[in-house]
Order: structure tokens, then sequence, then C-alpha cells
């Protein structure tokens, strides 16, 4: 098999992967905006109470948040090219206020698929009026997330608290301190 035969093959594979995996994130809701958006809420709710029981602190810090970015299912996948994508749900107060999606693209030493809940807090209200007045925002490109460093004790340092954007990752393994979301794209879900 020549190089483009299997760039282009790879490329198909992951797309298939990412499609297919990414329809398994709505629980078989996907054609009633209600039950869609009941489906993404309790996902949203599990994903934070598994946060809470793996990271000290991480409920006090969600509470103190102007806005929580909750993505309970980030699929990614692929062979060479690959993606991710997941829906998610912003909560203020405690209330869900909107529906979105995450997507990043790559290229690289890639292999196989991993879900993952994604947590994106927005510390400070002009982080959150930016987040909120854009048509589609993107990590690292509109504002810098910075990834909780997990150590023993998962705890957020200092330096990590003061920052207007904060993020968490949490894997089937548990908490992931060494991940990057710049280039993730994440946009409104129109599931009213």
């Amino acid at each position: 098999m020549n190089k483009r035969n299997f760039m282009a093959t790879s490329a198909a594979m992951a797309a298939f992967a990412i499609l297919a995996t990414g329809c398994t994130t709505t629980g078989g809701a996907s054609g009633d905006p209600a039950a869609q958006r009941q489906a993404i809420d309790s996902a949203a709710d599990s994903a934070l109470s598994r946060l809470f029981q793996e990271s000290a602190g991480s409920k006090d810090l969600v509470a103190s948040a102007r806005g929580v970015l909750i993505f309970p299912n980030f699929v990614s996948a692929g062979f060479i090219v690959g993606g991710a994508s997941g829906q998610g749900a912003l909560r203020k107060g405690g209330k869900t206020t909107g529906y979105f999606r995450m997507t990043e693209a790559s290229v690289g030493l890639l292999a196989g698929a991993q879900s993952q809940a994604v947590f994106i807090l927005f510390m400070t209200q002009d982080a959150l009026n930016r987040f909120e007045a854009s048509n589609g925002w993107t990590a690292g490109v509109d504002g810098s997330v910075a990834l909780i460093s997990v150590g023993a004790s998962a705890s957020v340092s200092t330096q990590t608290a003061q920052q207007p954007i904060i993020g968490y990752v949490l894997t089937n393994s548990g908490l992931m301190g060494n991940l990057s979301l710049n280039g993730s794209r994440i946009t409104r879900l129109d599931i009213k």
C-alpha cells in the first residue's frame, strides 16, 4: 500500500470512529430535543460527582466559578489522523444555561480511542462573558485554559487557582494533567 492510500485509509477510519462513537453520547435520544438535553444533563451530573470524588478541592473550585462547561463524554479516536468530539452543558449557579459541542482534530502518532470527561471553569466574569459572546470559541486562541496539575493529592496550586480559565480532564484511569485542550473548538448546540 502506498503512502497516499495509507493516509487516506487512516483518515477515513478515524472519521468513521469519531462519527460512530460520537453518536453514542446522546444516549439514544438524538431525535427528541428534550430527551437529548436530559441525557446531557444527567451525564454532566454523573461526571461532576466523579470529579468531586477524584480531586480534593474541586467541589469548592466549581462552586466559585462563574460558569462551568462540562463535557461528560469527550471521545477521541484515530490512527495517524484523529479527532475528538463531545456534547456538554454550560452551568451557571448550578443550573444549565446552554448546550455545546467540543471538537478537536489532530495528526501525529495516534492509535486507539479514549473517552474522557472535560471540565472548563470560567473563574472570572470577563472570561465567561467573552466565551458567551463568541460565535465559536477555541481553547488557546480565544482563551488559555490552565489545566490542573495533578500530583499525588490532585490538588490545585495557588498559581493555577488564580487563572481566569481552569480545566480538568478525567479519564477512566483518573485525572490527567499532561494533556492540552489547545485547539479544541466549542460551538453552541441548537437543541431547544
